[in-house]
C-alpha cells in the first residue's frame, strides 16, 4: 500500500468550517495506516496543544501548522481592500514553531481585517524553520493559475521560493476532483517542472468521511447564516474533502505519485517537540540582596505579627501554634518552588487594597493557608476555623497552587491594568474559550438551515432532556442509548421511523427531501464542534516575555488586551500560569453600602467590612426567618427554604449551609430515606442524637453534628484514625472522588492497616472507610465555604442593621437587570423603605440612601433615591455637571437648573429625560407642565449664562439675582401653544409610560395599579409565579406589554410575535404563534394576526396560555407562556362588569365634586349601572343610585380616582 501524510487539514478549531474532531482524526489516521498527520486550521493555532498531546498519546506524529491568510501588496495593516490569499505553513523545528506562533499572533493583533492576515515581508522575516505549501484554489499561486495568468503564478511562486529556506516550498495539488482543481493541478505540475519546484499532494480535509459532506455543507450554512435553498450560499462542489487513506489519495491523484511521496519527505522534515509541563513564572522584583525565599519569609512573618495585633482580644489563639504552622507552610512553599507565585499574588492584591478596591476574603482552598492569610491574600484565619493547608498545596503531590481572587466588579479592570503596567503590556493576556454547538441549539440550527419552521425545530429540540449540573448527554446517546443510559424514546422513534419534514427542488433542478433521521444524523455529526471564540470570565496569564514567546496570541473585539490562542488547560500545559481575577458583585454592594453608612452615620467613619462581627444574633435571626433577599449565596428560594428549616445560630452553620446546598447533599437519599441536609438539621435541633463513627472522631465531626460535610473532614478522619499524613489523606480524598474500583481496593488495605495499628477494630475501620467513600462524593471544600460564608454574614449584617443603605447598594448593583430591580424595590417597600425617583438636588450618579424626610410617611425606615446615572439619556458628563452646579446650593426650579448647569453638558434631550424620570418633581409642578416648559427654561438659562460670561447684568442685576434663578417661572397651561404643539395634561398612563422610558421600569406607579381587584378576579397567576410553573400548566395572566418582537415565517408567509408581559410582580415572556385554520379535525386556533392590533397599544391585556419550558439556553431553562388567546382587559371588563361602585368620604362629596362626577359619567354612556357610597367613618354609609349607565372605560375609572373616589368593579 502506498504511503501518505495529510498536510492540509481543518479541525473543529477552524470555526464553523472544520468538522474534524481531534479524537476522530487520530482514530481514522491510524485505521488507514498513516503514522503522521498535520493540522492546519484557518489563520490560527487554537488547537495546536490539544492536537499535539492527543496525537502523542495515540502514537501518531503531530505536525503543527496553519493555513495563513496573506494580505496584498499594501501589507497587513491596510484596510482598503479585502485580500487574504491562503498559504499553508508547517513548522519544521523549534525555530519554525516560534515563527509560526509569532506570525499567527501578528495576524490577529496587526493584520486582522475580516480574517487574521500576515504579509510577505513579515513572512520573509520569520520564515526560518517553516515549510510553505500553495494551499487551495484561494491560494495566490493556484488562483493566478486558475485565471490563466501563468506569468503571474510563476512570479509569485519564485517569490515564495525565495522567502522560504531551500527545499521548503512546494506547489500543492489537491484530490477533491473538482473541474477547476483538475485544471489547476495540471498547470501547477507544468509550473513545477519549469521552475524546479516540487509538488505535494493534499486533500484539504474538512471532515472525516465522505458521508459527512452533507453535514459540512450545513455547517457552512450555519456559519454564513444561509439556508440550503439559497443559491448564493457558500458550497464546495465536491464530497472529496475527507481524511482519505493512502490508496484513496493514490486513486484520486494517479498522475502525482511523486507529490504523494513528498508528503513523507515533508513529514520527516517536521520534528517539533513542545516543552509541555514546564512552568514559566514572571520574575518578581525583589529588594536588593534578597532572594524570593528570603523575601516571602520576611513578609509572612511580619504579616503574621500584624495579624496577631488585629485579633488580640477578639478570640483565643496560641501564637506558638500559629508560628509553627507558618514555618511548616513556608518550608513546603520553598521546597516546591512557589515563593514567586505567592509574591506575585500578594502584590496585586495588596495594591488593590491600598487603592481601596474591595477584595474578597478568599475563594477556594487557598483560604486554608496561613501564609496566604499573613500576606493578606486571604482574610479568614485558617486555624480558627480548622482549615487545612494540604487541601490547597499538597507536599506529596507537586502541582501549581491556584488562588482565585474576587475583586469589586466595578474596579476589577484597574487591578488588571496595574498588572499590565508592572509586567508589560505584551506579557499579560486573557485566555480564550470556545463555545460549542450543543444538542438543542444544533438541532435548531440544522432546522433553520433546512428552511423548516422554527416550531418544528423547537418541538424536536425540546425532546432533549434538561441539563444535569450543566451537562446534557450527547445526541448519540439520546438516540441510540448507551451503557450509561437508555435512549430517549421519542428521539429514537424519530430516527427509527423517519418522516419527511421538508422537500424542495434546488437550483440545479434536483429534488431534495429531509427526514427526521437526516436531521438527527446531521445534528449528531455537528454536535460538539466549536461555534465561536470567547474570553475566559476571569483567567489572566502573566509571563516574563511577550506572550507569543510561549503561546500564540489572539485579539478579541471586547478586550484591548492580548488573548492566548490556547484555552485554559492548554495554556497551562504550555507553561504559563493562570491567575483568576473575578468580578464579584457582592463586594461592590458591601463597599457601596458601607460608603453610604459612613455618610449617614458619622460615628461609623472608620468602620470597615472586616469590623463586621460574625456572632451577631441579629444576623442569624434574619437568615432564620428567610429574609434572605440580597444576602450572598442565600437568595434563591431553595437556599432560603433550607436555612429556614436549619435556623443557623453560629458561623459554623453558615459554613455548613454553603457546603450542603449542593445537588448531592440535597438530593441523594440515605438508607432511611433522608438526605444529608435532613440529618444535619435533625441533629442540630435535637430531633436525632449526635453520633460519631468512632470516639476519636468527635473533635473532627463535632462542628457538623457528626455528619461528614467537608472534604477536609475526610482528610482529618484518615489522619486521626489511620495515621495518614495530611498529604497522604489528600491523595486518598482525590481517589475517593474519582471512584476507581482498583484504586479504592488498594487504598482500603492501607487505611485498614493504619487504623488497626492505631487500635481500631478492623470491622469498625471498614465501616468508616465505606462511610468516607460515600460522603467523599458529596463533600465540599470547607475553605471555600468558610470564605464565602463570611460574605454571607457581612451582607446579612448590613441588611439587619442598615437596611436602607444595603438595599440602595443592592438595587444599584442590579441597575441593568429590570426584573431584579423590580423585585428588590418590591422587597424594600415591604420593609417600610421608600423608593423614590431621582432628584437633581439629592441624587448622585448611583442610587443613594437617606434617612426619612419631612414628607416621609409614618413608619418609614429611610429613603432610597434613584441615581441620576440610572436615567436613560443622561450621560456621565451631564451628571457630573449637575452635581458640580448644585454645590453652591440646591436648585429651586427647572429654570434655575437650566441657568446654572453648563449648557454644553445638558441639552433639551437630557432635560426631557430628567423631567420624565421625576428628577424635578421637587418643584411641585406636574411633569407635563415642566416638560412643555423646557424650551422656555433653556432660553432663559442660555441668556443668564451669556450674561455671566460677558460680565453683564440684567436690568435689575445690580439689585437682585438673575430672573432665571429667582423669579417664579411660569409654565404652560392646557390649551397653550408651545411651538407647533397645543399643551395637554398627561393622563396617568402617559406619565407612567414616560417614566418607564426614562428609568426602564415603573417606579411611582404602574398601569395596573388600581386594577388589583380585577387582576385577582381574572388572573390565575402573576408574571413572577410563571417561573415556578410546570411544563404544560394552563395559566391566565394580566399585564401590560413591556416590549415585543415580530418575526416572519418565510416559508409559510405568516407572522408571529414575542411579548414581554409585565405586572406588579415582574415579567414573563409570551410566544404568540400565527393563527391556524381548522383542519383535519383540529379546531381553529387564534394567533398573532388576531391580537397584534391591541398588544401593540398601551392597554393592559389578559393572556390565556400554556406554560412551556424554554431550553434554548441549555444551562438556564426558563418558563414562558405560549398564548392560546389574548384579550384587552377593557373588553373583558365590559363583558364581565355588572356594576361600578364608587366610594368617598361624605365630607369630601361636595356639590362641585358631585357635578364633576356627573359630567364625567355623562361622557361615557353605556349599559353598566353606577352606585356611589358616601361614608361617614366609623358611623354610617349611604348608597346613592346614579341615574346614568356607563361603559367601564380606563379613562373613566382613572378620572374617577383623580376626583377622589375609590373604584370597585363588580
Amino acid at each position: 500500500m502506498p504511503d501518505f501524510v495529510h498536510l492540509h487539514l481543518h479541525t473543529l478549531y477552524s470555526l464553523l468550517d472544520g468538522a474534524i474532531r481531534i479524537k476522530d482524526l487520530l482514530k481514522t489516521v491510524k485505521a488507514k495506516g498513516m503514522s503522521s498527520v498535520a493540522v492546519t486550521d484557518h489563520g490560527n493555532l487554537f488547537g495546536a496543544v490539544d492536537f499535539y498531546k492527543k496525537a502523542k498519546e495515540a502514537g501518531v506524529k503531530p505536525i503543527l501548522g496553519m493555513e495563513a491568510y496573506v494580505a496584498g501588496d499594501k501589507g497587513r495593516t491596510d484596510r482598503s481592500e479585502r485580500i487574504g490569499r491562503h498559504l499553508i505553513l508547517l513548522a519544521k523545528n523549534a525555530e519554525g514553531w516560534a515563527n509560526l506562533r509569532y506570525l499567527s499572533s501578528k495576524a490577529f493583533t496587526e493584520g486582522f481585517y475580516y480574517d487574521p492576515r500576515i504579509d510577505k515581508q513579515l513572512l520573509r522575516d520569520h520564515s526560518k524553520g517553516l515549510v510553505g505549501l500553495t494551499a487551495c484554489l484561494a491560494g495566490e499561486v493556484p488562483r493566478l493559475a486558475r485565471q490563466g495568468d501563468m506569468d503571474g503564478a510563476r512570479r509569485v511562486a519564485r517569490e515564495y521560493r525565495d522567502i522560504f529556506e531551500p527545499g521548503s516550498f512546494f506547489l500543492e495539488v489537491q484530490s477533491n476532483g473538482m473541474r477547476e482543481q483538475l485544471d489547476v493541478n495540471a498547470k501547477l505540475a507544468q509550473l513545477g517542472r519549469d521552475e524546479g519546484i516540487p509538488l505535494v499532494g493534499t486533500a484539504d480535509a474538512h471532515y472525516v468521511s465522505r458521508q459527512e459532506a452533507k453535514a459540512h455543507e450545513v455547517l457552512m450554512c450555519i456559519a454564513s447564516n444561509k439556508t440550503f435553498q439559497d443559491p448564493k450560499r457558500l458550497r464546495h462542489d465536491t464530497d472529496g474533502l475527507f481524511v482519505a487513506g493512502p490508496d484513496e489519495m493514490a486513486a484520486a491523484l494517479p498522475d502525482f505519485r511523486e507529490a504523494l511521496d513528498n508528503t513523507l519527505r515533508i513529514a520527516e522534515m517536521c520534528n517539533v517537540e513542545l516543552p509541555l509541563g514546564k512552568t514559566f513564572l514572571p520574575s518578581f522584583t525583589l529588594p536588593e540582596g534578597m532572594s524570593e525565599d528570603d523575601y516571602i519569609v520576611k513578609l509572612a512573618r511580619e504579616g503574621l505579627d500584624r495579624r496577631f495585633r488585629e485579633i488580640d482580644g477578639k478570640y483565643p489563639h496560641d501564637r506558638d501554634l500559629y508560628r509553627q504552622r507558618l514555618e511548616m507552610e513556608l518550608g513546603v512553599i520553598k521546597k516546591m518552588g512557589f515563593p514567586g507565585y505567592f509574591l506575585i499574588v500578594q502584590d496585586f492584591i495588596n495594591w488593590a487594597k491600598e487603592h481601596h478596591i474591595p477584595v474578597g476574603p478568599g475563594r477556594g482552598s487557598g483560604a486554608g493557608s496561613i501564609v496566604a492569610w499573613s500576606l493578606r491574600i486571604t482574610d479568614l484565619d485558617p486555624l480558627r476555623w480548622n482549615l487545612l493547608f494540604e487541601r490547597f498545596l499538597n507536599p506529596e503531590r507537586v502541582s501549581m497552587p491556584d488562588f482565585d481572587v474576587d475583586f469589586c466588579q466595578n474596579r476589577r479592570d484597574e487591578v488588571i491594568q496595574y498588572v499590565r503596567g508592572k509586567y508589560g503590556q505584551d506579557n499579560v493576556g486573557q485566555i480564550i474559550t470556545f463555545g460549542s454547538l450543543k444538542a438543542r441549539s444544533v438541532i435548531r440550527d440544522v432546522v433553520r438551515v433546512m428552511g423548516l419552521p422554527f416550531a418544528e425545530g423547537d418541538r424536536i429540540a425540546k425532546l432533549v432532556p434538561d441539563p444535569v449540573q450543566g451537562k446534557t448527554p450527547p445526541l448519540k446517546e439520546l438516540v441510540f442509548g448507551s451503557d450509561k443510559m437508555p435512549a430517549e424514546p421519542r428521539l429514537k422513534e424519530l430516527y427509527d421511523k423517519p418522516t419527511v419534514i421538508s422537500q424542495w427542488v434546488d437550483d440545479k433542478g434536483v429534488q431534495n427531501k429531509v427526514t427526521t433521521k437526516d436531521l438527527l444524523d446531521i445534528a449528531m455529526s455537528l454536535e460538539g464542534l466549536n461555534r465561536q471564540a470567547g474570553l475566559h470570565a476571569a483567567g489572566v496569564v502573566i509571563a516574563d516575555k511577550p506572550l507569543w514567546e510561549y503561546v500564540p496570541a489572539y485579539k478579541d473585539d471586547k478586550s484591548e488586551m492580548l488573548v492566548s490562542q490556547f484555552a485554559k488547560e492548554e495554556v497551562e500545559a504550555a507553561g504559563l500560569v493562570k491567575f483568576d481575577f473575578l468580578g464579584l458583585k457582592t463586594l461592590t454592594v458591601i463597599d457601596d453600602a458601607l460608603r453610604m453608612v459612613k455618610r449617614n452615620h458619622p460615628e461609623m467613619k472608620d468602620f470597615a467590612a472586616s469590623d463586621i462581627p460574625i456572632d451577631d444574633p441579629a444576623v442569624y435571626e434574619l437568615i432564620s426567618r428567610g429574609d434572605t433577599g440580597g444576602v450572598f449565596q442565600m437568595e434563591s428560594s431553595g437556599f432560603t427554604e433550607m436555612v429556614v428549616k436549619m435556623k443557623p445560630s453560629r458561623f459554623e452553620d453558615v459554613i455548613a449551609a454553603g457546603a450542603l446546598y449542593r445537588p448531592g447533599p440535597l438530593d441523594q437519599k440515605l438508607e432511611d430515606g433522608r438526605t444529608m441536609v435532613d440529618v444535619y438539621i435533625d441533629r442540630k435541633h435535637g430531633r436525632e442524637k449526635v453520633q460519631y463513627p468512632h470516639p476519636s472522631l468527635e473533635k473532627v465531626l463535632e462542628p457538623t453534628y457528626g455528619v461528614i460535610v467537608y472534604q477536609e473532614q475526610v482528610m482529618q478522619i484518615s489522619q486521626v484514625l489511620a495515621g495518614y499524613s495530611l498529604g497522604q489523606a489528600d491523595l486518598l480524598r482525590r481517589a475517593m472522588g474519582k471512584k476507581k474500583a482498583e484504586v479504592m481496593a488498594k487504598e482500603r488495605v492501607g487505611f485498614l492497616a493504619g487504623a488497626v495499628a492505631n487500635g481500631v477494630d478492623d470491622k469498625v475501620a471498614g465501616g468508616i472507610f465505606d462511610l468516607m467513600e460515600k460522603f467523599a462524593a458529596y463533600g465540599f471544600n470547607k475553605s471555600h465555604s468558610a470564605a464565602y460564608g463570611l460574605l454571607t454574614v457581612q451582607t446579612a449584617w448590613l441588611k439587619a442593621h442598615y437596611p436602607v443603605e444595603f438595599m440602595a447598594a443592592l438595587i444599584s448593583s442590579e441597575a441593568s437587570n429590570t426584573d431584579k430591580v423590580v423585585l428588590h424595590i418590591s422587597e424594600a417597600r415591604a420593609s417600610q423603605l421608600e423608593v423614590l425617583p431621582p432628584d437633581v438636588n439629592e441624587s448622585d450618579a448611583a442610587f443613594g440612601a437617606f434617612p426619612p424626610g419631612a414628607e416621609s410617611p409614618k413608619g418609614s425606615r429611610g429613603r432610597i433615591r434613584f441615581g441620576l446615572g440610572a436615567v436613560r439619556g443622561v450621560g456621565d458628563s451631564a451628571v457630573q455637571a449637575i452635581v458640580e452646579a448644585r454645590a453652591s446650593g440646591p436648585f429651586k426650579s427647572l429654570f434655575d437648573l437650566a441657568g446654572r448647569v453648563d449648557s454644553k453638558k445638558i441639552n433639551k434631550k437630557v432635560l426631557e429625560a430628567l423631567v420624565k424620570s421625576g428628577a424635578l418633581d421637587f418643584e411641585g409642578v406636574p411633569r407635563w407642565q415642566l416638560y412643555f416648559g423646557i424650551d422656555a427654561a433653556i432660553a432663559a438659562g442660555a441668556s443668564a449664562q451669556a450674561d455671566r460670561a460677558s460680565g453683564q447684568a440684567s436690568l435689575f442685576g445690580a439689585l437682585t439675582p438673575s430672573a432665571a434663578t429667582e423669579a417664579k417661572p411660569r409654565y404652560p397651561r392646557p390649551g397653550d401653544a408651545v411651538g407647533e404643539v397645543n399643551v395637554e395634561e398627561w393622563p396617568e398612563r402617559v406619565r407612567l409610560a414616560f417614566e418607564k422610558e426614562a428609568l426602564g421600569f415603573y417606579l411611582t406607579g404602574h398601569p395596573l395599579m388600581g386594577y388589583e381587584r380585577e387582576v385577582r378576579r381574572y388572573a390565575s397567576s402573576t408574571c413572577a409565579a410563571v417561573a415556578h410553573k410546570r411544563h404544560g400548566d394552563k395559566v391566565t395572566v394580566v399585564g401590560v406589554v413591556a416590549s415585543l418582537r415580530e418575526r416572519m415565517n418565510k416559508e409559510k408567509g405568516t407572522r408571529f410575535g414575542f411579548l414581554t408581559l409585565e405586572d406588579l410582580t415582574g415579567t414573563t415572556e409570551v410566544i404568540c404563534w400565527a393563527s391556524r385554520p381548522a383542519q383535519n379535525g383540529r379546531p381553529a386556533q387564534k394567533g398573532w394576526s388576531d391580537w397584534e392590533h391591541f398588544v401593540k397599544g398601551d392597554e393592559p391585556v389578559l393572556v390565556h396560555g400554556e406554560v412551556r419550558i424554554n431550553n434554548r439556553e441549555e444551562e438556564n431553562p426558563r418558563a414562558e407562556i405560549t398564548a392560546l388567546d389574548i384579550e384587552p382587559l377593557a373588553a373583558v371588563r365590559n363583558q364581565k362588569t355588572s356594576e361600578i361602585a364608587l366610594r368617598i368620604d361624605a365630607d369630601r362629596l361636595t356639590a362641585a365634586r358631585a357635578g364633576d362626577l356627573r359630567a364625567l359619567l355623562g361622557r361615557f354612556s353605556g349599559s353598566c349601572p353606577v352606585t356611589v357610597r358616601a361614608v361617614i367613618p366609623e358611623q354610617t354609609e349611604t348608597t346613592i343610585a346614579v341615574p346614568l349607565k356607563v361603559q367601564p372605560a380606563d379613562e373613566l375609572l382613572e378620572s374617577a380616582r383623580r376626583l377622589g373616589f375609590e373604584v370597585e368593579l363588580r
